[in-house]
């Protein structure tokens, strides 16, 4: 608890947010059988305003839905937000075949008689679970329409031929999405209506030292200004379309750093983390020059570590 304490208060989070939060983790503790899905971000996330809009909704009891581009942070700080309440993590991936039964559950046949096979949305209105909701505008309307009576003001599941379950009075949703790939949609108005919405913003180099530093404490300043300067680069790039977004992999980048730190050559790295992404030749070569103005190819993993 002192840990994420010590995390919100370098966030600046105001010390009324900070006592809630504190009263939260208190009035729900969480059952035994979900422990094991309680559990620390694999980094923290870094933007105090973007964070303190989110814990006050969270505290507000109302559902999250964060959207923005290609690494923004949204499963970051879902993941963050799940860890600073103390809440077991249920994740849905949205897919355009995703239906009801993947979220509430099936019928199956146990012990002579049809049971109810619970979903993860299920499992996490009982045990007062957080449901992140991944890229949520992929699924088919009438798949997530049977949310509608989960997130809104009845906080219910109701499936027929089944009990009716109230939800856990901690239990919240964070939906994300992203805008403009292959498969994704506009939401309806009636599913955003049951949320509050966050826009995530582009990363900046500061947010990005912040991560790489946290990620990566013995990472040297200048392999640091230029990791961050490149995925800038490429950013900069695919906003002015001369590049698709597949080089703005913030995870890319990061187990790019891995390999270094374990002794590849950088630039093979950061081939296997960014650039090998991008399977058009025409594209490759494109973020290949762009890469070489960061990252020599001369560097050895001494010089970035």
């Amino acid at each position: 608890m002192e840990q994420i304490l010590a995390y919100l208060r370098e966030q600046n989070l105001p010390e009324s947010l900070i006592r809630d939060v504190k009263g939260f983790r208190a009035a729900y503790p969480v059952e035994e059988q979900v422990q094991r899905r309680v559990g620390a971000p694999q980094m923290y996330f870094f933007g105090s305003d973007i964070l303190q809009m989110a814990v006050a909704g969270i505290l507000a009891g109302e559902n999250i839905l964060l959207c923005g581009p290609k690494a923004t942070g949204k499963n970051i700080l879902a993941e963050n937000l799940a860890w600073i309440f103390g809440r077991p993590v249920y994740n849905v991936s949205f897919h355009v075949n995703t239906d009801s039964s993947t979220l509430i559950g099936t019928d199956t046949f146990r012990d002579n008689e049809v049971t109810l096979r619970k979903g993860p949305v299920y499992q996490c209105a009982a045990y007062g679970g957080f449901g992140i909701l991944d890229e949520i505008n992929m699924a088919k309307n009438d798949a997530v329409a049977v949310l509608h009576a989960t997130l809104d003001y009845r906080r219910i599941i109701d499936v027929p031929g089944y009990e009716k379950i109230d939800l856990h009075p901690a239990t919240r949703f964070i939906g994300t999405m992203n805008y403009g790939y292959a498969g994704t949609k506009e939401l309806n108005e009636a599913l955003v209506s049951r949320f509050l919405v966050i826009y995530m913003p582009a990363l900046t180099e500061e947010t990005l030292s912040q991560i790489f530093h946290s990620a990566f404490p013995q990472l040297k300043k200048e392999a640091e200004k230029q990791f961050a300067g490149l995925f800038l680069d490429l950013q900069k790039k695919a906003d002015n379309s001369e590049i698709s977004t597949k080089a703005i992999d913030l995870r890319g980048m990061l187990a790019a750093l891995k390999l270094i730190r374990g002794g590849l050559k950088p630039s093979l790295a950061v081939a296997m983390g960014i650039t090998n992404k991008n399977f058009d030749l025409f594209e490759r070569e494109m973020v290949e020059d762009i890469v070489r103005t960061r990252i020599p190819e001369s560097w050895s993993a001494s010089e970035v570590f």
